[in-house]
């Protein structure tokens, strides 16, 4: 598993204004459980194109100037405080079991290296610079059942909640030499409240989107029952009352198939049979109501997807995607939320996916105007983004050998121009033998779409639906 990520990289999307547009008979609505859902056809039955990758420039040395952490009841916050921002990269070694995380052209300050010394760090996190410019976290994943990554500015650091396969007991007498105060989006003088899982990231200047079409009228919505759930996780944040529509944007469609395998399989007819199991699960499991940007093999340009789910109110976006790579190893799940491109490659994954040369698919921040993404929503998207990943990853691997290639962001267009909390998942490379042959099989895709329901449950029913 390898994964770069630019460190302090601006989060941004635009807002956009709902308004009234044409009907587009290939928008369709799908709410309640008694409405005949239209049955996928096995992309089996049907019959695109690779991506390109290039290396990403390395810059001046930055240092880490302090580590901080902070034991909580269910995780491990480590904080590691930047000079500037920088870019890291992700392997998972085996033998021992570990991820490696490698901050990359950058040194271990003074301050940092005495914390090090000095600090009881917990047993299965381990940092240190084994190169002249590079710095590693190491993770033991006998005892880590999961972390995450969350790259903030203001100032640039990068912090790493990490949760163990037991979670840390609290004892009533504080830990010996503790490394970190409780600050983690304010200056170290500042002590805040035990942080929810992703902390807020700060907005950014986008430009306005071009006017929108007329968007079909909505169904009255009977939401189905919910479905019984897991032990929960202990977890301090409620469910999320106001999430009551769900837009599911199966990619491309009629003349665009998107990205075509070996076998003549396309994009398209994967996408759409994922994204209406996801709907069903939806429905029937969760009580929510379904948008769906098409049903069935039509062309929906990628403006009048993001326009119509602005529109329509939704309150969650979820684009389903297959990915592409030259290099026929490649494989694996990524998850992206909007923002700049983390690194070359995931400029290229967007700029296929927008169908956009290069060179046009950048955030163009010379066009930004005053319109500003809500903190809400920038920390919204990356908590669906984390919860979708981890279910995906921890429901799959137990059946398959999936490559964990992270959360990004990336300049997609579907996620810029929508206003409500938005993710694109890759589900799998169809460009690697394997996978390609695991999307031809019915009981892989249906995997495939509940892994990404169970990130949707745990995001909107987040004490109910802890992780597994």
């Amino acid at each position: 598993m390898r994964n770069t990520v630019l460190i302090g990289s601006a989060l941004a999307a635009l807002v956009a204004t709902p308004v009234s547009l044409p009907i587009a008979s290939s928008a369709n609505l799908a709410f309640s459980q008694g409405s005949q859902a239209i049955p996928a056809e096995s992309p089996t039955r049907r019959v695109r194109k690779a991506g390109k990758k290039l290396g990403a420039a390395i810059v001046t040395p930055a240092l880490v100037r302090d580590v901080r952490f902070k034991i909580y009841q269910d995780h491990t916050r480590v904080v590691l405080d930047l000079q500037r921002s920088t870019s890291f990269t992700q392997n998972r070694l085996k033998n021992p079991d570990r991820i490696i995380i490698e901050l990359q052209n950058t040194l271990l300050g003074k301050t940092a290296k005495e914390r090090l010394a000095e600090a009881a760090f917990p047993e299965e996190i381990a940092i240190a610079q084994p190169h002249p410019r590079s710095v590693i976290i190491s993770l033991d994943m006998n005892a880590v059942s999961d972390y995450k990554l969350l790259p903030l500015t203001g100032p640039d650091r990068l912090v790493v909640d990490v949760f163990q396969h037991h979670a840390p007991a609290q004892s009533a007498a504080p830990p010996p030499k503790p490394a970190v105060s409780d600050a983690v989006s304010a200056p170290q003088d500042q002590a805040v409240p035990p942080p929810p899982a992703v902390p807020s990231a700060p907005p950014a200047p986008e430009s306005a989107p071009p006017p929108p079409p007329t968007p079909p009228v909505p169904q009255a919505m009977a939401p189905a029952p919910r479905a019984s759930a897991p032990p929960p996780r202990l977890e301090a944040r409620a469910d999320r009352k106001d999430v009551k529509i769900i837009v599911i944007d199966a990619g491309h469609g009629g003349k665009d198939p998107g990205a075509i395998g070996r076998s003549g399989m396309a994009e398209k007819d994967i996408t759409l049979f994922v994204s209406l199991r996801l709907r069903d699960l939806i429905i029937k499991r969760l009580g929510k109501g379904v948008l769906m940007t098409r049903d069935r093999d039509v062309f929906i340009e990628l403006e009048d997807r993001a326009k119509f789910a602005n529109a329509m109110g939704a309150d969650l976006f979820v684009s389903v995607h297959v990915n592409s790579h030259p290099q026929r190893s490649t494989k694996g799940v990524e998850i992206y939320h909007f923002g700049e491109a983390t690194d070359r490659r995931a400029l290229e994954v967007a700029a296929r996916e927008n169908g956009t040369p290069i060179k046009d698919t950048g955030i163009g921040w010379e066009y930004l105007v005053a319109d500003l993404l809500t903190t809400k929503k920038v920390q919204e998207s990356l908590e669906l983004a984390w919860t979708t990943k981890k279910s995906m990853i921890s429901r799959l691997d137990d059946y398959y050998d999936i490559e964990d290639h992270g959360v990004k962001t990336a300049p997609f267009y579907v996620l810029r121009y929508t206003s409500m909390p938005s993710i694109l998942a890759e589900i799998a490379f169809i460009t690697n033998p394997t996978e390609e042959r695991l999307m031809q099989s019915d009981a892989f895709l249906n995997r495939v779409a509940d892994s990404i329901f169970d990130g949707i449950k745990t995001y909107v029913k987040p004490v109910q639906t802890a992780a597994r």
